[in-house]
């Protein structure tokens, strides 16, 4: 099974196969695209990295050393880009032992040891949920990765972004309208299946969302899909029958395909900051969550949430969403994101 995230080796060797190009046009292709890529990623964490570094330069202005009056001003910088206090107190601890060792004292220094104390926060966050969707046996078909998130948080265009992402790796992708709750879901969810070009199951409003999960899964299996992607309610799971309802849709998946559902996203605004860490909290209660996508990144002055997301829940962010066109959604890199918070 061809994952949407195979190591470049991979992707060259298999894409060559029964083609006329050669492997130094697809790597230039490929380099053109991730080149194109990171300009664009970097243009929607601009907010962020004006922020921080307008107020660092601010604040640093003027001194010839790094006080407890510098630090006291940073924390407050650092909580006002939502990076959580729990963050801001491992990285001031961090910059306190550098100064006392001499080692930071001046602004590059002490960009250095955030960048590092960030990087680290967002690692740590791979060592549960899943971090890679290769972990999972590729002769497992059709790997199932269900989606879930509140209403207004981007759920439904994530899954047009993903189903036209895993796709354009030569993937055959499904598409399941399981929130059969909230009048038009599926209307919406057929819009951008259409713009994808990939094949969705739906039925009326009403349906027993597990039944049409059901009938998605004897699709995917019977057209050999590589990926079935799972809309659900987006409504919050802190009502017993909705809890039931996510409940049974998992037993369903597991029962027809081994393992599944092999991922569970969570669709979290990045614009709602810190309210959007309480709703991961109530889904996390049911859904069993193994990683985030954050959405309207480009949208707010406070992509530490990002950062405090990771250390909250202790789950990867998967993807980021940069844009509403199908193309504007990345796999999350940690080193990339921090860098370019600085750069």
């Amino acid at each position: 099974m061809a994952f949407w995230r195979r190591n470049k080796q991979d992707k060259f060797s298999t894409s060559v196969l029964g083609l006329d190009r050669s492997i130094e046009e697809l790597k230039a292709q490929e380099e053109a695209v991730e080149r194109e890529l990171s300009v664009r990623f970097s243009k929607a964490i601009e907010k962020t990295r004006d922020s921080i570094n307008d107020r660092l330069d601010t604040i640093f202005e003027g001194r010839k050393r790094i006080d407890e009056a510098f630090l006291e001003e940073l924390e407050e910088m650092l909580i006002s880009t939502d990076i959580g206090v729990a963050n801001t107190v491992q990285i001031l601890d961090g910059i306190r032992r550098g100064v006392g060792r001499e080692e930071i004292n001046d602004l590059e220094a002490l960009k250095r040891e955030m960048r590092s104390r960030l990087i680290e926060i967002l690692k740590d966050s791979n060592e549960r949920g899943v971090a890679d969707e290769r972990a999972v046996d590729e002769t497992i078909k059709p790997y199932v990765l269900m989606v879930v998130g509140v209403n207004g948080v981007g759920k439904t265009t994530t899954i047009g972004k993903l189903a036209q992402r895993i796709k354009d790796e030569g993937n055959d992708v499904l598409i399941c309208a399981a929130d059969t709750f909230r009048a038009a879901a599926s209307d919406q969810l057929e819009i951008w299946a259409d713009r994808a070009g990939v094949q969705i199951v739906q039925q009326k409003q009403g349906t027993d969302p597990a039944a049409v999960l059901f009938d998605a899964l004897a699709a995917a299996k019977a057209r050999s899909s590589d990926v079935l992607i799972v809309d659900t309610a987006g409504r919050l799971h802190n009502k017993a029958n909705l809890m039931a309802e996510l409940e049974k849709m998992k037993r369903i998946a597991g029962r027809e395909v081994p393992g599944a559902p092999h991922e569970t996203l969570l669709v979290i605004d990045a614009v709602t900051g810190q309210n959007g860490l309480e709703q991961a909290r109530q889904f996390m209660k049911t859904a069993n969550v193994t990683g985030i996508v954050l959405t309207k990144l480009d949208g707010t002055a406070k992509g530490g949430i990002a950062v405090a997301i990771a250390k909250e829940l202790g789950l990867p962010i998967r993807y980021v969403g940069i844009g509403e066109q199908v193309k504007d959604l990345m796999v999350f890199d940690a080193e990339n994101y921090v860098n370019g918070l600085f750069n």
